[in-house]
């Protein structure tokens, strides 16, 4: 190979076309696409996120004190009960089944359970349950006028209530919740 060659190899055809593309820019519509392209990606991850995995929510109400408290944000964890199912202790966002709304309430049963109210406890399948995050010293009663009151939950039913008993709207009232009035998890 002679140096003309390869000295004159610059203005070999192929190598001029690979220089100019690194140079090139593009048009102002495919900077336009570009951009779209990249916010409607972004918002199409933020609706999925939001609505399939995590979401902000604001308690109102006092039903869940002291455990959480009127005002204060947590997360909602909403993909979590496609990977498991709801169990007794969690504290969950659902769909009021009377108005609708959204609620914060704490599983105390699943489904197959049986639930005795009786003399301010609460007794699942005969044993009294133990509620360490409930303020020392309060009761749960009945919303009725019995002394004594029993539910047993089917198939995809849970029974929910809130950690303020004497001012909390919940099964005791509404009788058990559906799966699929549970939103999702509250992680705090």
């Amino acid at each position: 190979m002679s140096e003309e060659s390869v000295s004159g190899g610059a203005s070999d055809p192929l190598l001029l076309s690979v220089s100019q593309q690194g140079a090139h820019t593009p048009s102002f519509l495919q900077q336009i696409f570009q951009c779209v392209s990249v916010a409607g990606l972004a918002m199409a991850s933020y609706f999925v996120i939001s609505h399939f995995v995590l979401q902000t929510v604001q308690v109102v109400g006092v039903s869940m004190v002291p455990t959480l408290h009127h005002s204060q944000h947590y997360l909602l964890n909403r993909w979590v009960y496609y990977v498991r199912t709801p169990k007794r202790c969690d504290v969950v966002v659902l769909r009021d089944p009377i108005d609708k709304s959204f609620a914060v309430k704490r599983i105390i049963g699943t489904a197959g359970d049986h639930l005795v109210f009786k003399n301010g406890g609460v007794y699942v399948n005969g044993q009294k349950l133990a509620e360490p995050y409930l303020a020392p010293g309060m009761p749960t009663f009945t919303c009725s006028d019995k002394n004594e009151e029993s539910f047993t939950l089917s198939k995809d039913q849970y029974f929910v209530l809130g950690d303020n008993r004497r001012n909390s709207s919940d099964s005791r009232s509404y009788g058990p919740v559906p799966r699929q009035n549970i939103l999702g998890l509250i992680v705090r």
